[in-house]
Order: structure tokens, then sequence, then C-alpha cells
């Protein structure tokens, strides 16, 4: 079915104060945040946007997001020949209201103005900080098929991540008749279950899962979307939304069954970042077809001066001088100078290359031991440091540093010296 890209319009939400990322969301949204060495995590839903024909895009912003603003702007630029467009839409305080966003329904509410003024049928409303790939004709196909009022992705989990997740139960014509947000009580888990016959008629397997979770990813017709905004005690899509719009509409959900991974925490951020340098990811960044759109910087190509690499993802502009680096993600212009190991760890690399003749900034220092570790943007760390959580601590607030998890985090801008452990 042939979808006219005009009748839909994207929105996709900045974050919220991103607490459980801190603190990678110190000095920026959860959307902002780098990942796979060279992107921000709003380049995903942006990107699936785009291949799918999608291309009016606003973007819902409150904290931190200055970062995010300036990366938007160097990066997503439409030509005089479209209509398309990638607009932020920041919280903002009016004569008819002081507050800030209160939540995810609520932050589309205070831009209804803005979001009703292209002419359009359906609303696409997306999270700013998950990692998958999608093509939304498919949802909006499903949509349409249905006469849906309101369509929500789900996805097949296991009996042991529902308490995460808001859960719902379908009836045989996938119309949604029950939705419970993270659910605790055991009866009622096993209340809705989803059958294998299900997973198997929309071509999932059906040992992927037992129940289905939303996704955080709604496709309203417009005058829907506008009517359930209506109550404004109602400030969130999951937890408030979706369960009163079940009584009153037709709300139906379309199953998904690709990767996908809501990286809201330390630990999975951590986790689907690494996913990359697996043999085979679960998410591919090399398909044709599908690339993942960012900021082009016009790099050099990485250079390596006699260094040992294994499994690890090297960004452009990076300088490795006889180090080590395993199972590790290396970010935009990096240096990594003689005799460094990296190893399984993450470092963002930096904004510029600082003084790079005098090898004094910007740079993973002689010597240096960096293990499980998050190494934010402009990091200098100095010759002979162990960065490795040698208290093997899960949890510390230290003055140049933080341990989630058991993971190691050097926060932005920060400078280690020499010889330091941690």
């Amino acid at each position: 079915m042939a979808m006219k890209i005009e009748n839909i319009v994207a929105i996709i939400m900045g974050g919220g104060r991103g607490t459980r990322l801190y603190p990678l969301t110190s000095y920026r949204s959860k959307p902002a945040v780098p990942f796979a060495g060279k992107y921000r995590l709003i380049d995903i839903p942006i990107s699936n946007c785009l291949h799918s024909n999608i291309k009016k895009i606003f973007i819902l912003t409150q904290f931190n997001s200055e970062s995010l603003n300036t990366h938007l702007a160097r990066t997503y630029r439409f030509d005089s020949f479209t209509d398309g467009f990638v607009t932020i839409l920041a919280a903002e305080q009016s004569m008819e209201n002081t507050n800030w966003y209160q939540g995810t329904a609520d932050a589309v509410r205070k831009n209804m103005l803005h979001i009703l003024t292209p002419p359009h049928k359906y609303d696409l409303v997306l999270s700013g900080d998950q990692i998958y790939q999608m093509d939304y004709r498919k949802l909006i196909e499903f949509h349409i098929s249905k006469k849906a009022d309101v369509t929500v992705a789900t996805l097949p989990v296991t009996e042991n991540k529902v308490p995460g997740f808001g859960i719902m139960k379908i009836n045989d014509n996938q119309r949604i008749i029950e939705f419970v947000e993270k659910p605790k009580d055991k009866e009622i888990i096993k209340s809705l279950r989803i059958s294998k016959d299900t997973l198997i008629k929309n071509n999932i397997d059906e040992n992927s899962g037992t129940h289905l979770a939303s996704m955080g990813i709604y496709l309203f017709k417009k005058e829907v979307l506008k009517e359930v905004l209506k109550d404004e005690s109602k400030t969130d899509f999951g937890k408030e939304i979706i369960p009163a719009a079940i009584k009153n509409y037709k709300v139906y959900a379309f199953l998904y069954s690709g990767y996908w991974e809501d990286v809201g925490t330390i630990r999975s951020f951590f986790e689907a970042n690494l996913a990359f340098t697996y043999d085979l990811p679960p998410f591919n960044l090399y398909q044709e077809g599908s690339k993942i759109f960012t900021h082009p910087r016009f790099l050099p190509p990485a250079k390596f001066n006699n260094a040992i690499i294994d499994h690890s993802i090297i960004a452009e502009g990076c300088i490795i001088d006889r180090g080590t680096i395993r199972h590790s993600i290396v970010g935009i212009r990096s240096i990594i100078d003689k005799n460094a190991v990296i190893d399984n760890s993450i470092i963002m690399g930096n904004d510029s290359y600082g003084k790079l003749h005098e090898r004094k900034n910007f740079i993973i220092g002689e010597n240096s031991i960096i293990s499980n570790a998050i190494i934010d943007k402009n990091v200098t760390i100095g010759k002979n440091c162990k960065i490795i959580n040698q208290k093997k601590r899960d949890k510390h607030d230290g003055k140049k540093y933080f341990i989630r998890d058991g993971i190691i985090i050097i926060p932005k801008n920060t400078v280690i010296p020499s010889n330091t452990i941690i």
C-alpha cells in the first residue's frame, strides 16, 4: 500500500532528565548521547523515519538540549525543493501555560499548535533513546488495514522482563483489550501471556517471548490524538493515555520481531554499544539501504602504528600508536598513545584534536590500561594510569569518576593525572 509522505508527521521525544544515564547526561540529553563511535542516539529514529519516507519530523526537547540542538542543526538539512523538515520544539512558557513538560503526553499536548500546522492524517510518536531498525511503513499499513484509531508497536519479551514494561493483552484480531504498566503480580502476569499461535501468525519465532511489551512507539489518527490529549490530568502515554484509549477507541498491537533496545541505564547503554563489536551484531551497521545518518565531519581515515585491534570499532580520525584494543569502541579523533591497553570499553572520542603535536590533551596516555569503562568526550588520561575498578565496586561517586553497575565512567572534559589508579 502506497503511503503519501505528507500524511505522516513524526514526533520524537527528546528525553527527560536521564538520571539513570548520569553522568553521561550531565551535559546533554539522552538522545544526544554518542554511541557506536560516531553517532548520536537521536540519529536512530530520524534515520528510521527517512528510510520510511517520513520527512516531517518534530523533536520535542527540554533538558540539557544545547548539544542535541547543535547536532540536529548541523546534520539534518533538507533542500529547497522538498517540504520535509526536522524541527526542534523546545519547552517554552506562554501566557496560557507557565509549566514545563510533565510527561511524554504533556509534551505533545503543549506543542499541538505547532504539530497540527502541516497538513497530515497520522501522528507517529517515537522515543529518542532506543536502538533499533524499523520500517514504519509496515506499521502504518497495519494501522490503516485495521482501521485503527491508535496502534502500539509491541515486542515479544520473556517473563523475567515483564516487570520493566507496559504489557498488553490482545484478541484474535490483535486489538488490545487490556494494558498493564509494569505488572508485578504473578497472577496478572500469567493472565497477560500471549499465545504461540499469535506469534506464528505474525511470522515471529514462537519461542521469542511470552508477553507483548510496548516499545513506546505509537501511531495515532490526528483527530484521535487531539481528543485523547484534552484531559490535562493525563501526562504520560504509556501510563495513562494508552490504557484510557483502550476503553474508548480502537487500539491495536503491531507485532515487531527485530532487534530493539531501550538504553535507559548505564548497563544497557554499555552492553548495547559493545554488541556492535560482535562477529554478527544484533544491529547491523553495515546493511545496504539502512544506513544511519549523522553529522558528516570529513575526518581523515583512522591511522594505526603497529597496533593490535581485536573485535573493535575504530571511528574515523583516530590515531592508535602501538596500542592494544580488544572488544571496544573507539570514537572519533581518539588518540591512543604507546602501549596503552583498551579492553571491553567505550572511548567516545573528541570534539577536536587539541594540541595534537604536543600529545598533552584529549589523549589516552602511554602505558595506561582501561577496562570495563566508558570514557566520555574530550577526556585526557595521563601516562601509566589504571582505570580498572581495582576495588571491584558496583556503585561509587569519586572525585573525577563514577561507577555504575561495576562500570567506570569518566565524565566529559575530565583530566586524569598520570599514575592514577581507579
